[in-house]
This record gives structure tokens, sequence and C-alpha cells, in this order.
């Protein structure tokens, strides 16, 4: 696409932060009167309050997810907005962050750098950084009843709090153990820093090919975080007796009957991230949990 081009640029809100809805409102109008093409949905462009001259294109709340064409999506909030907008946006679009959240791993910018961002959408100055995404198809009585896709996660856990659920977990069509959990996680590298991580698996690279199986309070002896290879199919059974619900990226649920199969795979579309500089996942890292590196030295040099 011609560099002379107007950018075209969607934007997704937390609406209900008012830090985010106000650096949301100065980076549409000063992306306006440079002349690209900006967009977001009616709830979240309503929110700004940009005036009746505004020429924001406002697209109807209930429009199919995953169609949401631009160059950019850009997202105001945490990673609770940034994984809605991956919801919107249509495949092969990449996501562009400022962090107005808690943590913020998917964030690219700060609101300090809001004007780097505004020039670097102007420009087009950005890079691609793809990231596994995972596709869970749920299955009962040997048919395919239902499916989804997550970004950080997809989790199987027990539909009441008084009980466990028994879950046989199988790896490239091998049995491997049966849990009683509360669940099991599935995640990608992405998902690491997330669910997974609050329970207790490891802290993977972005640019590492795996996906993770980390169970939930699961009473057994062999109850460890796994790594699996990227092209795995991980199957979870669901015991008959076990009631369950599916939870992807925490945002959508399936309901699971006992006895249905949950099969997760890499999904062969990624989940593409704009990059406008460099950052080590290692810096990200130290950041975002405030490691103790006082004292470093930098690489000594023989």
């Amino acid at each position: 696409m011609s560099q002379h081009m107007p950018v075209r640029v969607f934007v997704v809100v937390n609406t209900a932060s008012d830090d985010a809805r106000t650096l949301a409102r100065s980076v549409v109008e000063a992306l306006g009167d440079a002349g690209a093409k900006v967009g977001g949905v009616a709830h979240d462009i309503e929110s700004l309050d940009l005036g009746d001259s505004s020429s924001v294109d406002v697209i109807a709340d209930d429009f199919p997810a995953g169609s949401a064409e631009a160059d950019v999506v850009v997202v105001f909030g945490g990673d609770g907005t940034i994984l809605r907008a991956a919801e919107l946006a249509a495949p092969g679009t990449p996501l562009l962050g400022v962090n107005l959240g808690h943590v913020g791993f998917l964030a690219e910018a700060e609101p300090e750098d809001v004007t780097f961002v505004v020039e670097s959408l102007i420009g087009r100055r950005w890079e691609v950084e793809e990231r596994t995404r995972l596709n869970v198809s749920l299955q009962r009585d040997g048919q395919q009843v239902d499916g989804t896709w997550a970004l950080n996660e997809v989790s199987v856990e027990k539909a009441s709090r008084e009980r466990m659920i028994n879950v046989l977990v199988e790896v490239d069509g091998r049995p491997l153990s049966r849990w009683g959990c509360d669940g099991v996680v599935c995640a990608t590298p992405t998902g690491s820093t997330a669910y997974a991580f609050s329970a207790g698996g490891p802290v993977v690279w972005p640019e590492v090919a795996a996906l993770l199986v980390v169970p939930l309070s699961a009473h057994a002896l062999f109850a460890r975080p796994l790594v699996v290879s990227p092209s795995s199919s991980i199957s979870l059974d669901v015991d008959p007796g076990s009631a369950a619900v599916l939870w992807a990226d925490g945002r959508r649920t399936i309901d699971v009957r006992p006895g249905d199969r949950l099969v997760v795979t890499a999904d062969p579309v990624p989940v593409r991230f704009a990059r406008l500089a460099p950052a080590p996942f290692t810096d990200r890292l130290v950041a975002k949990f405030d490691l103790p590196v006082e004292g470093w030295r930098g690489r000594q040099r023989s």
C-alpha cells in the first residue's frame, strides 16, 4: 500500500476509564487533523464526546466480530481491552496498545508516549510481531458442536464451586494423566504471564514456539505445568458426572457437558501486534513486575 495513502486506524477504548477516554479523544483528534481515517464502534466513539463535526467513521456495536478493517487497531486500556480488540479486528490486522491498565503486558506504549504513537501512525512506522493463538474444538459423541479461539488461554473449569471435575489429559493421541482438579489451563507463550502464571505455570518468552498445560489445584502426585510442542494436539476429556465450563481469554464461555472432549491446538492464523521500537521481553518483564535488578553492571567483556 502506498505510503501516501491516509492511514486507517480503528480505535478501541476502555470506556469505564476517564484516563482512557481523555487520551483516546486527544489521539483521535490529532489523527483526524493529520488526515488519517479513524473508525470505531458506536459505544467507544460516543464516549469520547468528539462533537458533531467529527469525521470518525462510527460502526454499529453489533457488527460481526473479526471484521474491523484497518491498517492498525489502536487500543486505549489494559490487557482486557486489547483482548476485546483482538475479537473485533479483521484477521491479520495488527494491534497497538496504549496501556491504561494495571500490568499491560500486551501494550506497546505508555500514556507519556502518545505523541510518538501519533507520529508513528501517521508515518506508518511500525513493525509487525506475530503471536500464537489457540484454537479449541468442543466435541460431543465424536462430532464438533462448538469452538472458539484465544490469544492468552483457554481453560476448562468446574461449573459448581463445591465439586471438582475429573479430566483425562491426552497429548498427541496418547493418554498422559487423569486429574481430579478445579480445572486445566491451556496457554500460549503470550498467555504465560496471565492466568497460567497465577496458577503456577512458567513464564515463556513470546518468541518460543510452545504450548502450555497447567492444572488448577489438582489432587494428584503428578500435577506439574507442562510445556509441549506447538504442533501438539491437547485433548481434555471431561469425565461423566463432571459439569464444567470452557473459558476463552476470560471473555467467552461455552458450557461443557459430562463426557465432552476439548481439543486444543495452535491456530495457523496468528494475532499480530504493531511494535514501534525494539523492546526485549526481559526488559518488559522487569518493568511490569518491578523485579530487583539494582547493581547490574551489564555484561562483562573479556
